[in-house]
C-alpha cells in the first residue's frame, strides 16, 4: 500500500521526534530552569527523575561553577531556581536578583585527594603525610575558580609548601581536575569529594586531614524573576525532603539543617 505524500511526511515528523529529549518534548513554558553549582552535580543528576515526578515538570539545568552562574545571573540569564553557595546567594539576594525568604540550605561538602586509578595509593590520611604525597607528586590539578580553590591554596600555606607547589600546580576548568587525572594530564586531583566520586578512571585518596579542612555549603534559593514561582517553590521542597538526602550521603556530601 502506498502512503500519500501527506501522510508520508506526517510520519517522518513523528519518527523524528521520537528521538527528542525530555525538556526538548515538553513546552518551554513547562520547564524549571535551574542554574547549578558543579559541586551538587552527582547529587541532582541522580534525583533528576524523581524530582520531575515530585513536581510534575522537567528540569533543564546548566551546571557550571559558582561563580561563573553569579556572573551570568547578574548579566540577566533567566532562571526559576540557583543552587550556588549561600555566601553568593547572600550577594543576590541584596541585588535583587533571589528571594530572601526563600533560601534554603541544601549540604556541605570537604575537599579531598584523587589520584589515577590503579597507581598505588598514597597516603594523606594526616599533615604530614599530605605534605609528603604532595611534595612527591610531579603535579596537581584543581579547578582555577572553584569554590574549594581557597581552601587547597591555604592548606599549602599551612604546609609549608605553597612555594614547591606553584611550579606544579594545574589550573583547569569546571571540575576538570580528576578529569585530568583519568587522561594522565595530572598526577593528583584536589576539589570537592561530590565532584571526585562519580569520575570514572580515578581513586579517591581521602579528605584533607583534621585542621586542613573546609567545607563548601551549598544552598537554593528562587529567582526573583521565576516563570512559575508555585514550580520553583515546589522544586526547593523537594530539595529539603528526604528524596536527596541518601543521594547526598553517596556522594560524599552532608545534609545542612
Amino acid at each position: 500500500m502506498r502512503l500519500s505524500p501527506l501522510i508520508a511526511s506526517g510520519l517522518l515528523i513523528v519518527v523524528a521526534g521520537c528521538g527528542a529529549t525530555r525538556e526538548e518534548q515538553a513546552p518551554e513554558a513547562d520547564v524549571v530552569r535551574v542554574l547549578s553549582s558543579n559541586g551538587v552535580k552527582a547529587v541532582i543528576d541522580d534525583v533528576q527523575p524523581e524530582i520531575e515526578r515530585a513536581i510534575g515538570r522537567p528540569l533543564s539545568i546548566e551546571f557550571s561553577t559558582a561563580a561563573t552562574l553569579k556572573t551570568k545571573i547578574e548579566q540577566g540569564e533567566p532562571f526559576d531556581v540557583a543552587i550556588l553557595t549561600p555566601g553568593l546567594l547572600h550577594e543576590l539576594t541584596a541585588a535583587g536578583h533571589v528571594v530572601a525568604d526563600s533560601q534554603l540550605s541544601l549540604a556541605r561538602a570537604g575537599v579531598g585527594v584523587a589520584a589515577r586509578a590503579g597507581a598505588p595509593k598514597a597516603d594523606v590520611g594526616t599533615a604530614d603525610a599530605l605534605k609528603r604525597t604532595l611534595l612527591e607528586a610531579r603535579s596537581v590539578a584543581f579547578t582555577a575558580e572553584g569554590q574549594s580553590r581557597r581552601t587547597i591554596e591555604q592548606a599549602f600555606e599551612e604546609l609549608g609548601i605553597a612555594e614547591a607547589m606553584r611550579p606544579k600546580v594545574l589550573l583547569t576548568g569546571p571540575m576538570g581536575g580528576p578529569a585530568a587525572v583519568a587522561k594522565g594530564e595530572a598526577e593528583l586531583a584536589m576539589t570537592l569529594i561530590s565532584e571526585i566520586l562519580p569520575i570514572e578512571g580515578v581513586q579517591f585518596l581521602g579528605p584533607l586531614p583534621d585542621g586542613l579542612q573546609q567545607y563548601v555549603s551549598f544552598a537554593a534559593a528562587r529567582g526573583a524573576h521565576a516563570k512559575d514561582a508555585a514550580a520553583a517553590d515546589a522544586l526547593l521542597r523537594t530539595l529539603s525532603g528526604p528524596t536527596i538526602a541518601a543521594a547526598l550521603e553517596a556522594h560524599g556530601m552532608e545534609s545542612v539543617e
